[in-house]
């Protein structure tokens, strides 16, 4: 995998991702520009499947500065390319209560746009809270096992 464009690091915060799964994503000229320039962010954006179709809304990939008329608005739903057993396999899963598609990353792979979606559940202010804490007592954990397997004192 190359490169990230642009990543989603708050959606991990805020959601519990289940599963993960790659998708292409259908763009025009100016917006591939862009992305390679690095102008992209994937804060406010998620995916819809409607009509046996799927769209990112909301990530905004700004105007490429060198565009002319070409250019297309920055925060339009893109079409994302996916098999159609992904396709009922999502439409399945999303119909559940609490379920949403984010995106968690956005990347070129052998020169095409990809973008690295994440099936996942909401999280409550407290699970947000203890999943600090656990995260924090792991790193603890870690660093006193490397400091006792250096002979150091703990």
């Amino acid at each position: 995998m190359s490169e990230a464009v642009a990543t989603n690091r708050k959606a991990r915060h805020d959601y519990a991702i289940e599963d993960t799964l790659e998708a292409g994503l259908v763009l025009t000229g100016t917006e591939v520009k862009s992305l390679r320039a690095g102008h992209c962010s994937l804060q406010e954006g998620y995916a819809v499947v409607r009509n046996g179709e799927a769209f990112l809304k909301g990530v905004h990939i700004a105007p490429y500065e060198q565009g002319s008329h070409a250019n297309v608005d920055s925060i339009r739903d893109r079409k994302l390319l996916l098999h159609n057993q992904e396709l009922r396999r999502l439409t399945i899963k999303l119909k559940e209560r609490g379920y949403t598609l984010v995106p968690l990353k956005l990347y070129f792979l052998r020169g095409h746009a990809k973008v690295e979606l994440g099936l996942a559940k909401g999280r409550k202010l407290y699970d947000k809270r203890h999943k600090l804490r656990e995260d924090e007592e792991k790193r603890k954990m870690q660093d006193a096992m490397k400091r006792f397997s250096r002979g150091e004192r703990i």
